[in-house]
């Protein structure tokens, strides 16, 4: 009987709870104040860029997937709040985003120009820019494209359009919604961009190539409005655990991306 009466009690304890948690929403580790930096209307908006296959993916219906939609939802599980995914085609379309508030968080490449409106965490995967030429090109190392007369097409407002508008002197810079397309369409000299999508064209291009060597490294990152410093605090820490865990490698394996690098963990 006792042992009845005790088992009892602890089912009506469990539905206590499980009704009490419907009651006040999922329940949650992260502190009140990170959870309201993180999602002040209420609702965490990821932003997802779907114009950098490493990260993100169409799935079979069209939704978005990859290690960015894993890391959202782990993101959104933990705060108890509810997600919703905001797809952009480009990342210079989710900087562009920020000054409509159409996101709280987001997944881009840290770059000087963005780390004035975006609190960035540190890398959580590390992937490389390089350049395609045409296959007969007389270019044959990275340093030689930055010469008078070489035009590098790059996609407008990415990473590696303002990474070579920093330091490239010489080339011109033609950017437009699709580089390669620039490439092709203008017959330019060189195209610039992921390293990942560039070898995938290239296999089934038998007119390009792709030089050996990187011309950067681009460090993708989490990042939030400047100002949310809890948020940002919080996401910081997120990350780094994210990539001590294994949830970054598997879920990059789980998105067929096993080229890309995981990033070391921050040393400060």
């Amino acid at each position: 009987m006792y042992r009845t009466l005790c088992a009892l009690l602890l089912v009506l304890a469990a539905a206590a709870l499980a009704f009490a948690q419907t009651q006040r929403g999922p329940m949650t580790t992260v502190p009140p104040d990170v959870v309201k930096d993180l999602a002040p209307t209420g609702k965490l908006r990821a932003a997802i860029n779907l114009g950098n296959p490493v990260l993100a993916q169409k799935g079979p219906g069209g939704e978005p997937r990859g290690v960015t939609v894993d890391l959202a939802n782990e993101l959104a599980r933990r705060s108890g709040l509810v997600l919703e995914l905001v797809p952009f085609d480009a990342a210079g379309k989710v900087f562009e985003a920020l000054k409509a508030g159409a996101w709280d968080i987001a997944f881009l490449a840290i770059e000087p120009v963005r780390a004035a409106e975006i609190a960035f965490t540190e890398p959580y995967v590390i992937i490389e820019g390089v350049y395609m030429v045409p296959k007969e090109s007389a270019l044959q190392t990275v340093a030689e494209v930055d010469r008078a007369g070489t035009r590098i097409a790059v996609n407008k407002g990415s990473a590696y359009d303002l990474f070579l508008t920093r330091t490239i002197k010489n080339a011109t810079i033609v950017r437009g919604e699709s580089g390669v397309d620039l490439f092709v369409k203008d017959k330019l000299e060189v195209a610039a961009g992921v390293k990942q999508p560039l070898v995938a064209y290239a296999k089934t291009n038998p007119n390009v190539r792709i030089m050996d060597g990187r011309f950067m490294e681009i460090r993708q990152a989490m990042g939030t409005p400047q100002g949310r410093n809890a948020a940002a605090g919080y996401l910081r820490t997120f990350v780094e655990e994210m990539k001590a865990s294994g949830f970054v490698a598997d879920a990059l394996k789980r998105s067929n991306q096993p080229d890309a690098t995981v990033a070391p963990a921050a040393t400060h």
